[in-house]
């Protein structure tokens, strides 16, 4: 059986003209891992973009631009990058009709705080000026280390698939992770843990509490950016 996935995309204007984009990383890492993306543009009718979860078996929440603070009652802070009010409204509205229908949800960057928002969390609107740390987050051409939970979905996906740096046997793991997101979760979602976290404790990786809930898996960093598709793969595994 084939199996289909929706894909969030983002919105941006080349030359005038207003485009819907997906970075083609994401198409190729699906299709590795036996997928099929379809992509939901974000400027649909929110209740319209939901008609394309009755005819695919999960959903993918993609990496794109901040998260508009009203969303988590707060001010805009001055380093708030680019928002998409619509953008936002697709995407809260993918979450809960993927909910709602049971459906395996992976959740990446952007879509891990967009995921913490739509469940009730708060995020950092700026990393740099709000959380100064040891990391720059936002440097794309630097990787950090990953501390991760043990007997967690991430424990049993990326530190299982790093080999010698990844740990096992309830002592937890470590793995290194690229990084480029100037924003991250502030206060967690109450349906949602922390599973996996920078070394300056910026969370990095979360999980549904909820043992019974769909399976879902939302991280900070870019895994379709990485040659290792354990990640995808174990969301293909989760689709029956």
């Amino acid at each position: 059986m084939t199996k289909i996935v929706a894909v969030s995309a983002t919105r941006r204007t080349d030359e005038g003209r207003e485009r819907v984009a997906l970075n083609t990383a994401y198409v190729q890492a699906l299709s590795r891992a036996g997928l099929v993306p379809v992509v939901v543009p974000p400027l649909l009718d929110p209740d319209a973009a939901c008609a394309v979860l009755d005819r695919v078996q999960g959903l993918v929440l993609s990496g794109g631009e901040d998260v508009e603070p009203a969303r988590y009652g707060a001010e805009p802070h001055s380093k708030l990058g680019e928002t998409d009010a619509g953008r936002d409204a697709v995407e809260l509205a993918l979450i809960a009709g993927a909910e709602r229908r049971g459906l395996p949800l992976l959740a990446i960057c952007r879509g891990l705080q967009i995921l913490n928002v739509a469940l009730g969390g708060t995020l950092y609107q700026d990393l740099a000026s709000e959380r100064p740390g040891p990391i720059d987050h936002a440097d794309r051409s630097v990787r950090h280390a990953l501390r991760i939970e043990p007997h967690t979905r991430v424990h049993r996906v990326v530190a299982g698939a790093a080999g010698g740096t990844g740990g096992t046997g309830g002592t937890g793991g470590t793995a290194t992770v690229n990084t480029r997101h100037h924003q991250a979760i502030r206060d967690v979602a109450p349906a949602l843990r922390a599973t996996a976290w920078a070394p300056d404790g910026v969370i990095e990786g979360v999980e549904r509490r909820d043992a019974s809930a769909p399976w879902t898996l939302a991280v900070q960093w870019h895994p379709e950016d990485d040659p290792d598709a354990a990640i995808f793969a174990s969301f293909a595994e989760a689709i029956p």
